[in-house]
């Protein structure tokens, strides 16, 4: 009996120290069921006990699970690595920046999901990440490891529209991560909110709105909001040189390096989205239309304006008169401001004037546009212009910002030369490109010789639902508003 009860105790002993639990890898989730042996001799309880002292280190280290790059819409499949904001052993929380990815079309901002260390980081800088693949390793605390292991590793590649709705008592909210960050970090429950947004989207502002309802604080005015009168013409217009210094183009100082080898690169990112984008637009037939605008009126008008805009904190250039002008045109002429199916069956009138800007940036060529510009007044349009051109030379235009455009204007004149031909951006039908301004002899009603501020543009429009007069005709309507700019008042709504 006593022998017996030896063993007894024994098989008791080794089933507790080699009594697997559930084991789950980043790939996939499986489970061992339990297997209780009885041993007796010293080594095989040896084995035993040292594989539980290393299911303990497992649990007390925490859950690995990877974090994919998950579906950031428009169609995009792989986005190059830009810059890291993380590295391998550092502590994150839901919501912190990981990375900046850029895609063909923009560069977004990557956030976790989850709060843990990084151990592993699967790309270098510059690297091509791919949709659906692991980006990071994270690892996370055991307790947490269930609902982070169905989350990630199970789960298919996210879509954009679940990646940015959130789950509150049966209803989906859309907001984006940033503005789920705000309502955490204030403690707001998002059901309790009403969005203001497109689909009911909830914007930074309705979360602040909401602080200053509950605080009782006041947010500050919007500029549009404040109006300033225009300073004594005295006072405000500074006297223009008359003579500037020419301008002398300063090559830009690289340093020379002599490898001796020729280097292959691939194309990414934005170039990327120049192939594709010319590619298509070769299949457009381009009807190009040339003339010239006499600005002297409008230099006068800006130099009265800059100082009025700089007390509202905004940089007033030609370019916020060239949009609006082009928007009250296309109010008479709204085939320019339509779209072409592939097929060429059907065209689309385009209620939203969202007029795309081209910028040179370090990243190469990308066109953001500015939203709605028939409801927008001049001011409006320098403002939001001022940010657009500010992200861009950081390289952190969103999507939103490059796409959805209805018309393009190139001001290449910034940089040089007087004609051109610019290439339609499709699905768009038209774009304007604008020269370099120019002091010139013209002659007057009297024939009279005066110093005029000449500016050349040109035109290019899909001659496939385009015909020359209607180019012309708007064209002609653009150079009146420009060339007596009083004219856009009595057009103005």
């Amino acid at each position: 009996m006593a022998a017996l009860s030896a063993v007894r105790s024994s098989g008791r002993a080794a089933r507790r120290l080699v009594c697997t639990h559930r084991v789950r890898s980043c790939s996939s989730i499986r489970f061992i069921k339990s297997k209780y042996v009885c041993v007796f001799d010293k080594s095989a309880l040896k084995f035993s006990h040292q594989q539980r002292l290393f299911r303990t280190s497992a649990a007390s280290h925490g859950q690995i699970v990877q974090f994919k790059l998950s579906d950031i819409g428009e169609g995009i499949t792989e986005v190059t690595v830009k810059e890291w904001y993380i590295k391998e052993g550092d502590s994150v929380s839901q919501f912190d920046s990981i990375c900046e990815v850029q895609s063909d079309k923009a560069s977004v901002t990557i956030t976790s999901r989850y709060d843990g260390i990084i151990r592993k980081l699967h790309y270098s800088l510059d690297e091509i990440a791919y949709v659906g693949k692991p980006l990071v390793d994270i690892e996370i605390d055991a307790s947490k490891a269930v609902a982070a292991a169905e989350d990630v590793v199970e789960a298919p590649p996210m879509s954009h529209e679940e990646h940015t709705h959130q789950e509150i008592k049966g209803h989906k909210t859309l907001a984006t991560p940033a503005v789920r960050r705000l309502a955490m970090e204030n403690n707001i429950k998002l059901s309790e909110i009403v969005g203001t947004g497109k689909d009911n989207r909830i914007l930074k502002e309705d979360i602040l709105n909401y602080l200053a309802k509950q605080t009782g604080a006041i947010l500050p005015p919007s500029p549009k909001a404040e109006i300033i009168p225009p300073l004594p013409k005295s006072e405000s217009v500074p006297a223009p040189a008359k003579d500037k210094a020419r301008k002398i183009p300063v090559p830009v100082s690289r340093p020379i390096v002599f490898s001796g080898k020729d280097k292959t690169e691939p194309i990414t990112g934005f170039h990327k989205a120049m192939v594709k984008t010319m590619n298509a637009a070769l299949k457009i037939p381009h009807f190009g239309y040339c003339d010239e605008v006499d600005l002297t009126q409008l230099v006068q008008l800006r130099e009265e304006l800059k100082p009025v805009a700089q007390i509202r904190g905004v940089k007033l250039s030609f370019m916020p008169f060239f949009i609006k002008a082009a928007s009250l045109g296309l109010l008479q002429y709204p085939i320019l401001n339509a779209s072409l199916d592939e097929n060429c069956q059907n065209v689309t009138y385009k209620a939203s004037h969202n007029i795309g800007v081209a910028m040179d940036t370090e990243q190469g060529l990308i066109v953001p546009n500015v939203k709605n510009v028939q409801v927008c007044s001049v001011f409006e349009i320098a403002s939001e212009l001022n940010r657009l051109q500010s992200l861009g030379s950081a390289g952190q235009l969103g999507t939103s910002d490059l796409t959805g455009g209805t018309f393009t204007l190139s001001n290449v004149g910034t940089i040089g030369g007087t004609y051109t031909k610019p290439v339609i951006l499709p699905p768009e039908v038209a774009i304007g490109a604008l020269g370099k301004i120019q002091v010139l002899p013209r002659f007057n009603g009297k024939g009279e010789v005066f110093k005029a501020r000449i500016m050349n543009v040109s035109w290019s429009a899909d001659h496939r639902i385009i015909d020359g007069a209607t180019m012309a005709r708007f064209s002609n309507l653009w150079k009146s508003y420009l060339e007596n700019p009083a004219s856009m008042l009595l057009d103005l709504k």
